[in-house]
């Protein structure tokens, strides 16, 4: 537990204690090197398309990636595909997240909710200039290398109710293609055609998730379970590569999968806390073992259009600390955030990323449920002036909105059982 403490103290350290002195900033880079030195996974680096590792950015970024257990925005697509079954709204959302060296990162995606159905589309795409010199320096080849990503996101929330939230469960659909630039010959200076295709690869894989909703210690009135419990396991599939090659298409390395557990609770209303467990695996052999990693998310809503948001995590010997805002003006959602690690610099600045979600409503749900509500109130009335058989009537109408509306499924039972007993009292009476 003091190791612990300690590994966040650093990361604290990190983050707000930069420095213009270059030497002192080496130096202070090179302590923390040390202290995680610990952290180092000899098996890091051996799977392929490393870029599924990369968040979006936006708001899960800023909660330090602890996001598994919490999916209240767009971003649970790369983190729970149970997520959309649970969304608020409608969202249209495009994401930007420089990384680092002339890295980039670019992501549009789309999620909406039918009741308790939710669907999610999204396409990703990661790139880095690629430029081949000779051995004299001049320059012979110039593209990209590129990682793209297209995902299909299906998910439902099992017996959704006021009291159980339900269980939500999902699976996105997801393929991927390594596109590696042709290159030179050493001799000729020209271009091999297709000799890039070769070390080119296409994956193909499922997410699955679960997600759980309840309520506990929760100090303030809302229809929102305060409690939320995610599990996933991602990446789940293969990777084939040396396409165009007489000898045939051939597995490439293990794709990054990851099995994750995350939890979030909302102690006070505009107070928000997530954490995650990520334990990656290699799927062509168990046998390896690749070290877990730790997330820790803080969200402060100052007002219902405006959030702090600081998060950090602990992954092998780069830990990090993420920070960012998000404000809403009218329908658009932005959020902007920064993350300090050791991969980070400032000439250039990197590790920045920007999202824009443009809300599209929620089809009506907010209507029905107040529409819900006001039948319920007016039940209420009906049933403490002993009129019992028109509350339940009213009651009845509130159950064709929502059947698992448990206030008036419980306020029935007890209209009937006070319909009962009033008979019985005068049967009683006619028989005395």
């Amino acid at each position: 537990m003091k190791k612990i403490f300690t590994t966040f103290f650093i990361c604290g350290f990190l983050f707000f204690g930069q420095t213009t002195n270059q030497l002192s900033a080496l130096d202070f880079s090179s302590s923390v090197t040390d202290f995680f030195y610990d952290y180092v996974d000899p098996n890091e680096g051996t799977t392929s398309f490393r870029s599924l590792l990369i968040p979006f950015g936006g708001k899960a970024e800023s909660l330090g990636n602890a996001f598994t257990g919490l999916c209240d925005d767009i971003s649970f697509i790369n983190f729970n595909p149970a997520g959309s079954s649970i969304q608020k709204e409608t969202q249209f959302a495009v994401f930007h997240n420089s990384w680092i060296s002339d890295s980039n990162y670019e992501t549009i995606a789309y999620t909406t909710r039918f009741n308790n159905f939710g669907f999610g589309v999204q396409a990703s795409c990661f790139y880095v200039p690629f430029t081949e010199y000779n051995i004299f320096g001049d320059r012979t080849a110039g593209s990209y290398y590129t990682e793209t990503t297209g995902c299909i996101n299906l998910s439902y929330n099992l017996l959704n109710g006021y009291n159980f939230k339900g269980l939500a469960i999902g699976l996105n659909l997801k393929g991927s293609w390594r596109g590696v630039p042709n290159y030179a010959d050493n001799d000729t200076n020209q271009i091999i055609e297709n000799s890039g295709l070769n070390q080119s690869a296409l994956g193909l894989m499922a997410d699955f998730g679960f997600l759980f909703r309840f309520n506990l210690l929760k100090f303030y009135n809302s229809r929102e379970a305060n409690v939320k419990v995610g599990f996933s396991a991602r990446n789940l599939g293969v990777a084939l590569t040396n396409f165009g090659s007489n000898s045939g298409v051939k597995l490439d390395d293990p794709l990054p999968t990851i099995l994750a557990a995350g939890i979030s609770i909302t102690l006070l209303e505009p107070i928000t806390l997530s954490f995650d467990f990520k334990q990656p695996i290699n799927l062509f052999d168990f046998s390896t073992y690749l070290l877990p990693s730790f997330s820790v998310g803080f969200s402060f809503s100052f007002t219902t259009f405006f959030s702090m948001l600081i998060g950090a995590e602990i992954k092998g010997g780069n830990p990090k600390i993420s920070a960012g805002a998000e404000f809403q003006l009218s329908q658009l959602r932005m959020n902007l955030n920064y993350t300090l690690d050791l991969a980070s610099s400032v000439t250039p600045l990197n590790r920045i990323s920007l999202s824009g979600k443009i809300m599209l409503g929620d089809r009506g749900r907010h209507i029905i449920d107040q529409q819900v509500d006001e039948y319920y109130m007016e039940g209420l009335k009906l049933y403490s002036n002993a009129q019992w058989q028109e509350a339940i009537q009213i009651w009845e109408q509130v159950l064709k909105l929502n059947k698992r509306f448990d206030p008036a499924i419980l306020g029935i039972e007890s209209a009937r059982a006070q319909i009962n007993m009033f008979e019985n009292i005068k049967n009683s009476l006619k028989l005395e």
